[in-house]
């Protein structure tokens, strides 16, 4: 694990509008911690390093490096994880 890649993939625009898309559609406001679980799972650091050093002009938009599957995994396992730093009422 690389931690310039998980930089990298931070600060990548449309990874970031992705994973926003997929909190919400999972009915969850988007966290930072939440985005941070996808930037560093295994998986999708791995997958974006590959890419990187592949010179992909793309990396966070081609779903074939990262797919929805990985995003939505990782969201799932964050938000299934983590208490709500806010009480519902």
């Amino acid at each position: 694990m690389s931690y310039k890649t998980i930089d990298a993939s931070s600060k990548d625009e449309v990874l970031n509008g992705r994973i926003v898309a997929c909190c919400m559609q999972e009915h969850h406001e988007p966290e930072t911690a939440a985005m941070w679980e996808v930037y560093t799972a295994t998986d999708v650091e791995a997958a974006y390093a590959s890419a990187l050093a592949a010179e992909n002009p793309d990396p966070g938009g081609d779903e074939g490096v990262v797919t929805d599957g990985m995003i939505l995994a990782n969201v799932q396992e964050f938000f299934n994880t983590t208490p709500p730093l806010l009480p519902e009422t």
